[in-house]
């Protein structure tokens, strides 16, 4: 005799049936390679043993304001407001919170509504009963559906969680736009500085050289130097004119390169006045906050974000192994129904249903698995990309620790051959008003002086450039925990 299986054995039978063929498609082999390397273990002792450390020394948010210079304030403040860069960069954290939100909504019922009315000739022979079989008539349908993934492995929250990581990677990401931004007119400004110092040192030298030629006509109309002497003499002239115009072009240049910064045109930049003398009034050059290593990871905007890329890419694995498994939904569904003229929101036209509902691919040529070997190898490469970031990072700092002490005992040598130059020149301007001496004398002085002084304004400049990348090293400013204010933490918790 034959057993019925009972109908309520169906639906566990359907579900034992769907897991055994899950089984079917295996993960076995596929897994990730790349490992997080530990900023602690990037050797640096020796690098930073000479460095002072203070623990209350991370770059302020203004960090610029160390240079005491208000017009270098002023023209960052502007381009934090107005930048194109700086906006496209939020426009970004808005795109990758908008797409969170998106990913954090399938983790929540859904409702739909739809609305028909269908002309259509019925066949004699389907479902359709006498007297419409075979004739023509109207299928009128209004419903409301519920539907609702269950999300029994995670796969939506992970997907969610992977679309919150981007988002926060963007986030930072706008950060890091901010520093190079601030950053790059800081360089710009100060490269400005160097123009005006340079070109008083450029004209001072044709002022030097134009007495010189001269002073060796006069001692030629005398016979006293060659014609040679004579040569040379104008030939210094022009050269010396030719380094005033080159002065000129580059203060052009940086003004205008402040202007594009800003997002603004040449006319902005026209109106940036000279640049006072700027010193860098920030804490001890070269001096660094304790822990330098370990705490980079969380002042490091480039790092930060490529940490939360990392957790992206690892949410992107566990999305990939949830395909493995059945996708388990509840529905639902209630309304009118209507054939021929019969008003459809009768009673009687009413329909109303409710259900479970599993789906899993039977055979998918290795489309899962692929799909999960994709996710491990964008996580390895995630990974990798963030340890040589880390490596990166530190080495900047370290570089320009070893500028800023390199500059620093060059400026030592710099004053002491600078003062040498303006002792001789004193020397000789002395003899020359005691009668001891000559004019030509005291002209030779002055031009290894002017070098000197030039020489020493391009060491000042270094050493405030180099101030500035520590300053962009270190983070500028970016605190560990920066709040994420792109995405709504509700789209996630329902």
């Amino acid at each position: 005799m034959r057993r019925r299986i009972s109908s309520k054995a169906l639906p566990a039978a359907a579900a034992a049936l769907a897991f055994l063929l899950a089984g079917c498609a295996s993960t076995g082999g596929l897994h990730t390679d790349a490992s997080l390397r530990s900023a602690d273990l990037l050797a640096a002792d020796k690098a930073l043993g000479q460095t002072p450390l203070d623990p209350a020394l991370w770059p302020a948010e203004n960090w610029w304001a160390g240079f005491g210079d208000p017009q270098l304030d002023q023209l960052i403040d502007e381009a934090l407001k107005d930048s194109p860069s700086l906006r496209a960069a939020a426009a970004r954290v808005r795109q990758a919170g908008a797409l969170a939100n998106e990913s954090g909504a399938a983790r929540s019922p859904r409702v739909d509504s739809s609305l028909s009315a269908t002309r259509e000739r019925f066949s004699a022979n389907g479902l359709i009963p006498p007297p419409f079989a075979g004739g023509w008539g109207t299928l009128g349908d209004v419903q409301g559906t519920l539907s609702w993934d269950l999300d029994v492995w995670g796969k939506n929250r992970a997907a969610f969680e992977q679309a919150l990581g981007q988002a926060r990677a963007a986030e930072v990401d706008e950060q890091a736009v901010k520093l190079a931004l601030s950053s790059s007119i800081a360089h710009a400004y100060v490269q400005l500085m160097r123009g005006y110092q340079q070109l008083d040192v450029a004209q001072a030298t044709v002022e030097q050289r134009e007495r010189t030629l001269a002073l060796t006509r006069d001692r030629n109309a005398a016979g006293i130097d060659s014609k040679l002497e004579l040569k040379q003499a104008e030939a210094a002239v022009p050269a010396a004119r030719e380094q005033v115009a080159q002065w000129e072009e580059r203060i052009a240049l940086a003004r205008n390169q402040i202007a594009a910064l800003m997002g603004q045109g040449p006319d902005r930049g026209a109106a940036i006045e000279r640049p006072a003398a700027m010193t860098d009034r920030q804490p001890e050059a070269g001096a660094l906050p304790s822990r330098v290593p370990s705490q980079l990871l969380g002042h490091r905007p480039d790092v930060v974000a490529q940490r939360w890329r990392v957790e992206a890419a690892r949410r992107g694995i566990d999305v990939a192994k949830a395909r493995f498994y059945p996708d388990v939904n509840l529905t639902a569904f209630i309304g009118f129904q209507s054939l021929g003229g019969s008003s459809l929101l009768a009673l009687e036209n009413r329909e109303a249903g409710a259900g479970p509902a599993l789906s899993l691919p039977l055979f998918d040529a290795g489309q899962r698995r692929a799909q999960l070997a994709g996710a491990d190898a964008q996580y390895d490469e995630a990974v990798e990309q963030y340890n040589q970031t880390l490596a990166d990072a530190l080495r900047e700092v370290v570089d320009q620790l070893d500028t800023l002490r390199s500059v620093s005992h060059q400026r030592i040598e710099e004053q002491r051959a600078l003062a040498s130059s303006r002792e001789a020149y004193d020397l000789a301007l002395l003899r020359y008003r005691e009668g001891i001496g000559n004019y030509l004398q005291v002209l030779s002085a002055e031009a290894p002086l002017l070098e000197q002084e030039g020489l020493e304004v391009d060491l000042r400049v270094r050493a405030l450039d180099a101030s500035i990348e520590l300053n962009r090293a270190l983070g500028g400013g970016l605190e560990p925990s920066a709040p994420l204010a792109a995405v709504s933490r509700d789209s996630g918790s329902r």
